[in-house]
């Protein structure tokens, strides 16, 4: 049953991502929205609901080391295991709004999570926790973040691309399914991959540092890889940019309104690793455009290659750490 339910699940994650991006591209040719803010909004929202769902519920029951271990974990994936795919797929050619504004959205967000999570370096008397006021604050960020996307939205131009002519009822509909079979299909997987890993005689600290680590970011690694697939970067990219945002500002900011989120030194250091991959990938797409005297910033296919080496040895690094 385990091994039937992980083909399922896999069968969810793809016709779901493919479910997903058909309907919001089409709805984005109707309003005449890029695909890059569908991308950074309804897309990043679909494909954030694990992280969401594991987050409320590890809030509910006290688990505060997955509900910040989750978000940290999934940004990291994101950029490096997610863009590396994408990238290998198809070499993603990325807006300079993107790597001048969004990207370094992203980056802040780890700024400001490591700001209010620190309350020590303010009163060394407190233990450092991210508060329900800390939450309230992230929360209102992220309202200033939808209200940039929908200024952006305002400007940003759809390009025509290959998209079939589809019905306004059915992109939506579309997109329900997409939406709603991502995280099913997500859950469906790493529950069955954790089970599976158990029998075989893995450690749960192994498949917790790559199964379920990577297993909550399955929505995103999908949704991009078959964006990259057909040709649409921008959803590839704004997916990825935009979950970034969500799972700090929003997710984040949820679980902390639920219950407070304790802070100590190791989470400090993914904070920081979180905070130096986002910084890497800026540099990293600078100092491509210019070594190789380009007019566009692109993730190439070596590109890709390189940041898969960085995921695997960030995952090494995880399970060194653990077993010391």
């Amino acid at each position: 049953m385990y091994i039937v339910f992980l083909i399922l699940g896999f069968v969810f994650l793809l016709k779901g991502a493919d479910f997903l991006i058909k309907g919001a591209s089409s709805i984005a040719r109707r309003l005449n929205i890029s695909d890059l803010v569908i991308g950074l909004t309804i897309v990043a929202f679909g494909t954030s609901a694990p992280e969401l769902l594991v987050n409320i519920d590890a809030s509910i029951l006290g688990r505060s080391d997955i509900v910040l271990g989750n978000i940290l974990g999934s940004n990291i994936a994101n950029i490096l295991l997610i863009l590396g795919v994408a990238s290998i797929i198809s070499p993603l050619v990325i807006r300079s709004r993107t790597v001048l504004v969004e990207i370094p959205l992203g980056i802040f967000a780890i700024i400001v999570l490591g700001i209010l999570g620190n309350d020590i370096f303010i009163n060394k008397s407190l233990n450092s926790f991210i508060s329900k006021t800390d939450g309230i604050i992230m929360i209102f960020f992220f309202m200033i973040f939808l209200v940039y996307a929908y200024k952006i939205a305002k400007t940003e131009i759809f390009r025509d691309g290959e998209e079939q002519n589809i019905s306004l009822l059915k992109s939506i509909i579309y997109l329900i399914i997409g939406i709603v079979a991502l995280p099913l299909g997500g859950k469906w997987v790493v529950e069955s991959a954790v089970e599976i890993a158990t029998l075989i005689g893995l450690s749960q600290f192994v498949i917790a540092a790559t199964i379920v680590a990577i297993g909550t970011s399955l929505p995103e690694l999908v949704t991009s890889t078959v964006a990259a697939y057909q040709k649409k970067p921008d959803i590839a990219v704004g997916n990825v940019v935009g979950s970034n945002i969500f799972n700090v500002f929003w997710i984040l900011g949820i679980s902390a309104v639920i219950k407070p989120i304790p802070i100590n030194s190791i989470n400090n250091w993914d904070i920081l690793i979180a905070g130096l991959i986002g910084v890497f990938m800026f540099l990293f797409l600078h100092a491509r455009k210019r070594f190789f005297v380009q007019t566009e910033y692109v993730l190439s296919r070596w590109s890709g290659i390189i940041f898969l080496v960085f995921y695997f040895g960030y995952v090494v690094f995880l399970i060194l750490r653990g077993t010391v």
